[in-house]
């Protein structure tokens, strides 16, 4: 009688285990559908202007704009980001320029399938683009770790790439880093359903990116539009949020490649631009100098990350200086 008793009270605390869990699972959930509703409900980045490159891992969102010599922009490999990060300039651009503005497999208005995102992935979708939809050698302008994909495509393919402008590379000695167990472990624990999916909103709330902004992308905060810091929250939680595969992917470093051997190899014409209010970015267009001293480097005053977007006029005084 007492081993039944025992055996009740275990079946109700595994009872009562199972509807917590389902409780909390269904919070999680709920949780992660509001904010996927919250983030979206502008529709600042709607589709309907461009055009979709069905490539054979997913379909790539682009803009063409302009006549002209063809140019290509690339945003930075962030999960938030996308070709919005262009917005300022790229009507300028278009005035001399074919201009593409790409969203990067698993950003903004592409597709995001749950793969393991690579530099060489990248570099693989970089080629093909401009080899079946550009289908003329290109000049490039590319952000921040996006910057490597462009010297890594133009190491493989060097008769598709022309001039390359890297606008605050990461530094040659982040990129070389590979995974570890910790990141490896991290990358498994966001790519888990709604548990990582709710640790990727918490990551990539509004007022996280709203602080990044504030810290690392402008030198002059009075200056941040509001509606910048909402198209790259709603960059982040498009297509419910599955750009969390692409930042479980950063995050485990497996989208980093030493690009040295590339760089020292190429024969491009190639050009950093970097902001003046951040002294490691400065710091780390010398790194890239070091190796190869034909590449030419300007500063742009009171900017930081994305001077593309905090300056754009002067941004484009050194983009037509490049591009003479």
């Amino acid at each position: 009688l007492k081993a039944e008793r025992n055996d009740n009270t275990l079946k109700k605390k595994i009872s009562i285990i199972a509807i917590l869990t389902t409780l909390v699972t269904l919070t999680m959930h709920l949780i992660n559908r509001i904010t996927y509703y919250i983030a979206t409900i502008d529709n600042l980045l709607n589709n309907s202007e461009g055009n979709f490159y069905e490539w054979r891992f997913g379909k790539i969102y682009y803009k063409k704009q302009g006549t002209g010599s063809p140019l290509l922009l690339i945003h930075d490999l962030n999960a938030h980001s996308s070709g919005y990060e262009w917005k300022r300039c790229v009507g300028k651009l278009a005035e001399n320029h074919t201009v593409y503005t790409i969203d990067l497999l698993g950003c903004g208005r592409s597709d995001k399938p749950n793969i393991t995102y690579t530099n060489y992935l990248y570099v693989q979708m970089l080629n093909d683009f401009v080899k079946h939809v550009i289908n003329e050698k290109t000049d490039v302008i590319a952000t921040g770790s996006s910057s490597s994909i462009a010297v890594m495509a133009c190491n493989t393919s060097e008769e598709m790439i022309n001039r390359i402008i890297m606008v605050n590379p990461t530094s040659l000695s982040d990129l070389a880093k590979s995974p570890t167990k910790r990141t490896v472990f991290l990358k498994w624990l966001i790519q888990i359903p709604i548990l990582g999916t709710l640790l990727y909103n918490i990551l990539q709330s509004e007022k996280y990116i709203e602080e990044i902004f504030q810290t690392d992308y402008y030198y002059n905060i009075e200056e941040i539009n509001n509606m910048s810091v909402k198209a790259y929250y709603e960059s982040a939680h498009l297509d419910s949020s599955h750009s969390k595969y692409l930042f479980a992917s950063i995050k485990g470093r497996y989208t980093n490649a030493n690009i040295l051997h590339c760089i020292k190899n190429i024969t491009n014409s190639m050009y950093i631009i970097t902001g003046e209010g951040n002294p490691e970015q400065i710091e780390t267009a010398e790194q890239y100098q070091k190796y190869v001293p034909a590449i030419e480097t300007i500063s742009i005053p009171e900017t930081k990350f994305l001077p593309q977007l905090e300056k754009p006029e002067a941004f484009m005084e050194q983009i037509n200086i490049f591009l003479i």
